[in-house]
């Protein structure tokens, strides 16, 4: 059994889509793709579920997301330096309006040391958002290295502000596949990137990437975002 605490939240009654789907991700070795079903509940007792190519986590009698072994190819942009996604983070435009300001990965109401505060912006739209971050202690295990469900975290949010722009509608994780390659040290100067994959209906599709100090790549990621609101003013059902 396992429960997702109340300060992991995306919206404010459910879980960050990321970190709910590394959550599961722990499970299995390699690349992994994670569907969410569901908005993963805070603060219940949840059960996963499975074998090593296939998992599943269960809230009671109604199924959450599940994942399974994958494979992950992506062309992945050029990250620019530290100092440069300073100056593009200034740009963020959930600095002006955000859908869910308390989210655990990007939420500008989150304090230092609560949040990841992952503000990625870019000087234009179109082009990839970029964000500078820097894992506190309560990130890090033991071995002061990053937890890898809090790298899937920071892997999520990006990939919306590079696929939403530049309307920016409201919108969830649907599924994200994701290869962590390198560790993730406490405090590391880390560039987090977000590139538009494209849309197609309801659908959108955004690549991410984490980059150590060095350049190093330390974890990609590919992610389906689901609209959930139309032109109309309707909320459809939040699948696949």
């Amino acid at each position: 059994m396992t429960r997702i605490a109340a300060r992991f939240c995306g919206p404010p009654e459910s879980a960050n889509g990321g970190y709910c789907a590394g959550i599961l991700a722990n499970a299995l070795q390699g690349a992994v793709e994670v569907t969410l079903r569901r908005p993963p509940p805070l603060e219940r007792e949840l059960e996963l579920r499975g074998g090593q190519e296939h998992a599943e986590l269960w809230h009671a009698e109604e199924l959450i997301a599940e994942a399974r072994c994958a494979s992950l190819e992506l062309a992945v942009p050029q990250a620019p330096s530290f100092e440069r996604a300073l100056e593009l983070s200034r740009h963020y435009f959930g600095h002006r309006r955000h859908h869910f300001p308390g989210c655990f990965v990007c939420g500008p109401a989150r304090a230092v040391g609560d949040g990841l505060r992952i503000f990625p912006g870019a000087e234009r739209v179109g082009q990839p958002v970029v964000a500078p971050f820097r894992p506190d202690a309560s990130l890090v295990d033991e071995r002061g290295i990053m937890r890898p469900e809090l790298v899937w975290a920071a892997l999520d949010c990006v990939g919306y502000f590079a696929a939403a722009a530049p309307d920016y509608p409201i919108a969830l994780l649907g599924r994200m596949t994701a290869q962590l390659s390198a560790p993730v040290e406490l405090d590391e100067r880390c560039v987090v990137l977000g590139w538009s994959l494209g849309r197609a209906g309801r659908k959108l599709h955004a690549g991410t990437a984490l980059f150590g100090a060095d350049g190093r790549l330390c974890g990609l990621g590919q992610q389906t975002w689901i609209l959930l609101a139309t032109h109309q003013g309707q909320a459809p059902p939040w699948r696949l």
